[in-house]
């Protein structure tokens, strides 16, 4: 995963296509504060339960999904976005196919 070019203008939905089956990312960027990174998943793809050491900001940016987080149940679409505590176990699954941004903040 390449980070992208600073000062390069794109569009987030385009830079990202659907995979069959499967799931993408790509890393926008990257430091010690933390990471932003775009995903795609094919509908009934999923990150199953585990925890990160980052607050996690999950923008939904085109379809739709499931997001567990410490045992409750949100479903996301478009337009929607949500943040997953650090140290909390969450868990995804798309119920449509769905774009996400996903900014990772480092917790102190």
């Amino acid at each position: 995963m390449a980070t992208f070019e600073k000062e390069t203008v794109f569009s987030l939905e385009d830079v990202i296509e659907y995979t069959q089956g499967g799931v993408i990312s790509k890393q926008i960027t990257k430091s010690k504060a933390g990471n932003i990174t775009l995903f795609s998943f094919d509908k009934e793809q999923g990150l199953s339960e585990h925890t990160a050491a980052y607050d996690a900001f999950a923008q939904i940016l085109d379809g739709e999904t499931e997001i567990t987080i410490n045992g409750n149940l949100y479903h996301l679409k478009k337009g929607e976005s949500i943040i997953m505590p650090a140290n909390m176990p969450h868990s995804l699954k798309a119920t449509e196919r769905f774009k996400m941004l996903l900014t990772m903040i480092k917790n102190e």
